[in-house]
């Protein structure tokens, strides 16, 4: 689904959970009508507490709660707090949940990150209900007002009626789309959404913006395993003169094979010019692009997985003040990373080139099998 740039919007970038966090909690409190919450990830555990008792005590002064969570990302939320939301009256279900028989069917999750506040306000990032996100991974998302914000509540009504979340409920009465009036900020946005190989405007908007970009293009990711046709053009941008810059995680990764992966290509995009970032203080899950003034940020990690099976969602705005506070961002990120340099990468020691060797050969063996 791409949805319409439109004008009128006021977008808020919040970095790290001690500001978007906060934030959320404030939404969720302040609703009046109605509560639409997307996550992929979801565990049993202090946030995932305190998310639950903000959902019951809105569904227990009569908001209407609906929660929509990823089979698999969510099969660590014990049962004992499901049961607590049901009973609260918050309707749970889920995307597409395990099914042993018809395993090549599991590959697809939701990975979209999304609440959706009285169908006027909106979040969206990298964020989950794990404790891990508040304790040791660094994350970015972004508050949404203004019109756009009615594709995102048809985006989540979309998947909320899907048979693979349905099952056998009845269908719910969605009220007519209404339009939302112009705030004065007057800031250009548009949402859109990727559904694996299937559908991939997300993919399609970065070549775009890359194909047409003029100075600049950073790009933030946690799991750098790009496709070859995303390597090109990173590498023609650098050649070109432009700044290339890439943002991420360092040596404290939730999954260090896929770290490896990536470094293998390291060297050829160090050699065209394209300047590399390992965040130092924490893992960095943040997902966020700056081409230029537009900026796109939300769950789509830019990799072979979420681009040919997971469904995902990004606000892009194209703004130049939303792109100097992103810009800023990646700035202070790049002062606490570690860059490499091609000559200091190019005499890596042997150990290190045989896990690139080793976890790269094994990514491209799962790419193909994909």
């Amino acid at each position: 689904m791409r949805g319409r740039w439109q004008v009128g919007n006021r977008f808020t970038l919040l970095p790290e959970g001690k500001r978007f966090l906060p934030a959320l909690f404030t939404a969720i409190d302040e609703a009046r009508a109605t509560l639409y919450l997307e996550l992929y990830l979801m565990e049993s555990g202090t946030l995932a507490t305190r998310v639950i008792d903000a959902l019951c005590a809105a569904a227990g002064r009569g908001v209407t709660v609906l929660v929509l969570l990823d089979g698999y990302g969510s099969m660590k939320l014990a049962h004992a707090d499901r049961e607590r939301l049901r009973q609260a009256g918050v309707a749970l279900r889920f995307f597409n949940p395990l099914a042993w028989h018809q395993l090549g069917k599991n590959l697809s999750r939701d990975h979209r990150k999304l609440l959706i506040v009285d169908e006027k306000l909106a979040f969206t990032g990298g964020f989950g209900a794990v404790d891990s996100f508040v304790e040791a991974w660094y994350e970015v998302a972004v508050r949404i007002e203004g019109p756009v914000v009615a594709d995102w509540v048809g985006l989540f009504a979309q998947l909320w009626e899907s048979p693979l979340t349905r099952r056998k409920a009845a269908p719910r009465h969605w009220p007519s789309s209404r339009s939302i009036a112009p705030l004065t900020e007057n800031m250009r946005g548009r949402m859109i959404s990727g559904r694996g190989h299937r559908y991939q405007a997300i993919r399609h908007s970065l070549h775009q913006r890359i194909a047409t970009a003029e100075r600049r293009l950073w790009l933030c990711t946690p799991y750098f395993v790009p496709t070859f046709s995303l390597r090109r053009r990173l590498i023609r941008a650098a050649r070109l003169g432009l700044d290339v810059r890439l943002l991420l995680p360092g040596s404290r990764h939730d999954h260090p094979s896929i770290r490896y992966a990536g470094q293998r290509f390291y060297a050829r995009l160090l050699r065209a010019g394209v300047r590399i970032y390992e965040f130092q203080p924490t893992f960095i899950h943040a997902k966020f692009v700056l081409v230029d003034d537009w900026a796109s940020i939300g769950s789509c990690n830019f990799d072979h997985w979420s681009l040919q099976w997971n469904l995902e969602a990004n606000q892009e705005v194209e703004d130049t003040r939303f792109a100097r506070d992103v810009a800023a961002l990646f700035e202070r990120n790049f002062a606490a990373s570690e860059e490499i340099h091609w000559e200091q990468w190019r005499y890596r020691p042997w150990t290190q080139r045989c896990r690139e060797w080793i976890f790269g050969t094994l990514n491209g063996w799962m790419t193909r099998l994909r």
